[in-house]
C-alpha cells in the first residue's frame, strides 16, 4: 500500500510528534531564507546600494507572499480540522477551490504591481534612482507570484496531512537551482548573460518554477493527489469557498498589514542613508533565517490544534500549547546566545567593511532578544488561528501594528534617534501581539468553534 495511503491523518500531543511535524517544516523554511541570504551576499557583491535597495523590493514582493501565507494558514486550518475528522473527500473539495481562489489573487497581484509599484514607490523614496532600480526589478519578479501562491498551498496540504517529510525536497531543489541563476545572471557566469541587480528576479522565478514541478511530482507519486481527489472537479463550490474566505480573509488581512507595516519602516530607514538601510536588510535575513524555528513551531501549532479540536479533544489544547512553547523558546534561547556571542561570525559573510559590521553589532543584540519574544507570540497567535477564530488575530495584529508605527514613526522620522533604537519597535510589536493572543486563548471563548 502506498505511504500515503497507511499515514493516520489524527495526531497526538507527544513531544516526538511535535518534533515529527515541527523539524521538516523548519527544514522546508531554512532552505529558501538560505537561499535569500546567499541572494543578498552575491547582490551586495554589486554595492551598498543594491543592498539596500533589495531590501525595499525583498519586503514588497514579501507583502504578497505572506497574503498568499495568510491565505494558507487559513487552508492548512481547515485541511488539519477535516484531517482530525478523517474527511478525506473535504480536504480534496477545499484544496481545489483554493486553487481557484489564488490564481485570481495572482492575477490581482501582477496588474497591481504595474500599476501601483512605481507610484508608491516613487512618492516613498527620497532617492530617485532607487525607484527606478527598484521598479524594474519588481516589474519582472512579481511573475513568480502564482507558482510561489500554488507552492505555498502544496505545502500546507502536506503539513495539513501529516506529511511534513515531503516538504524538504522541493525547497532544497528552488533553492540549488536559484544559487545558480543567482550567480550566472547577476554576474554574466557559466555561460548566461550578466543581468546585474535584475538577474536575481530572474533566478527566483526560476527557481519557484523548479520547487513547485518537484512538489507536484511528490504529490502525484505518492498517490496523495489521487487519495483526495485534488482538482478533480474544478467546479465552483459556493459553500466551501465561503469557508476558505471567512477562515482566510482576516489571515490574509493580518499578514498584509504586517508586512506593510515593515514596509513603511524599511521606507523609514532609506531616509537615514545607504548604511542603515543596508544593515536593516541583514537584519531581516536574520529574522527570517533564525526564525525559522520558531515559524515551524507556530505552523505545527495551527495544525495540531484545529486537528485535536477535529478529533473532540479541546481539553488537551492547553498542555499541546506549552508543549510547543518549551521548544520554539528553547531554540530561540540557543539563537540569540549564539548572536550575542559570535556577532562578527554572521555579519562577516556579507563582505562589509569593519565600521559597518561596528555598527551593526548593537542592531543585531536588539534583534536577537525579539527573537525570543516572538518564539512565544507566535506560538500564541497561532493557536488562535487553529482554534478557528482567526478575527481574534486579525484584531490583536490590529492593535499591535498600531503601536508599532506610532513608534517607528516617531523614534526614525520625528526624534531622528538610531536604528538600534527603531529596532526595538520588534518588542514592541511581538509584546503587544502576545498580551491578546494569550489572554484569549485562557479563555473558554475559543471552545466549540466549528468550520
Amino acid at each position: 500500500m502506498n505511504p500515503a495511503q497507511q499515514s493516520s491523518l489524527q495526531v497526538n500531543i507527544s513531544h516526538k510528534q511535535i518534533l515529527g511535524i515541527a523539524l521538516p517544516i523548519a527544514a522546508s523554511i531554512v532552505v529558501p531564507q538560505i537561499n535569500f541570504i546567499i541572494n543578498n551576499i552575491f547582490l551586495s557583491g554589486l554595492g551598498q546600494r543594491e543592498l539596500g535597495v533589495a531590501g525595499i523590493t525583498g519586503v514588497y514582493y514579501l507583502v504578497f507572499a505572506v497574503i498568499g501565507m495568510g491565505f494558507n494558514s487559513g487552508l492548512q486550518t481547515l485541511i488539519s480540522r477535516r484531517a482530525g475528522q478523517n474527511d478525506e473527500k473535504g480536504i480534496g473539495i477545499v484544496f481545489t477551490q483554493a486553487f481557484r481562489l489564488v490564481m485570481i489573487m495572482s492575477v490581482l497581484g501582477i496588474g497591481l504591481t504595474y500599476l501601483v509599484a512605481p507610484i508608491v514607490l516613487g512618492w516613498a523614496m527620497s532617492d530617485t534612482s532607487n525607484v527606478d532600480l527598484a521598479v524594474d526589478f519588481l516589474k519582472i519578479r512579481i511573475w513568480g507570484l502564482p507558482f510561489l501562491f500554488i507552492y505555498q498551498m502544496r505545502n500546507g496540504l502536506l503539513v495539513g496531512i501529516n506529511q511534513t517529510k515531503l516538504l524538504v525536497l522541493g525547497t532544497a531543489t528552488e533553492a540549488i537551482i536559484n544559487v545558480v541563476f543567482d550567480y550566472g545572471l547577476i554576474y554574466g557566469k557559466l555561460g548566461m548573460p550578466e543581468l546585474g541587480f535584475n538577474g536575481a528576479a530572474y533566478a527566483s522565478i526560476l527557481s519557484e518554477v523548479a520547487g513547485l514541478g518537484v512538489i507536484y511530482w511528490i504529490i502525484k507519486a505518492k498517490g496523495i493527489q489521487k487519495r483526495f481527489a485534488l482538482l478533480k472537479d474544478l467546479k465552483y463550490d459556493a459553500t466551501a469557498t465561503k469557508t476558505l474566505l471567512v477562515q482566510s480573509s482576516p489571515l490574509i488581512a493580518q499578514h498584509a498589514i504586517s508586512i506593510i507595516s515593515w514596509e513603511f519602516f524599511y521606507i523609514l530607514i532609506e531616509h537615514h542613508g545607504a548604511t542603515d538601510l543596508a544593515i536593516s536588510n541583514i537584519m531581516r535575513n536574520i529574522f527570517g533565517f533564525f526564525g525559522c524555528f520558531t515559524w515551524a513551531f507556530a505552523s505545527t501549532t495551527n495544525t495540531m490544534v484545529s486537528n485535536v479540536i477535529g478529533q473532540e479533544q479541546s481539553n488537551v489544547v492547553p498542555k499541546l500549547i506549552w508543549r510547543i512553547i518549551r521548544w520554539s523558546t528553547g531554540f530561540a534561547f540557543g539563537v540569540a546566545l549564539f548572536l550575542n556571542l559570535f556577532p562578527e561570525l554572521w555579519l562577516n559573510i556579507y563582505g562589509q567593511d569593519d565600521e559597518f559590521i561596528q555598527r551593526a553589532i548593537p542592531v543585531l543584540r536588539v534583534v536577537s532578544g525579539a527573537l525570543i519574544v516572538m518564539s512565544f507570540s507566535v506560538v500564541w497567535m497561532n493557536a488562535v488561528v487553529g482554534s478557528g477564530n482567526p478575527r481574534i488575530a486579525l484584531y490583536a495584529e490590529m492593535g499591535a501594528i498600531l503601536l508599532y508605527c506610532l513608534y517607528v514613526y516617531f523614534v526614525l522620522e520625528v526624534w531622528n534617534m538610531s536604528i538600534v533604537w527603531g529596532w526595538g519597535s520588534e518588542w514592541i510589536y511581538w509584546i503587544s501581539l502576545l498580551v491578546p493572543c494569550f489572554w484569549y486563548m485562557n479563555t473558554s471563548k475559543w471552545k466549540g468553534k466549528k468550520v
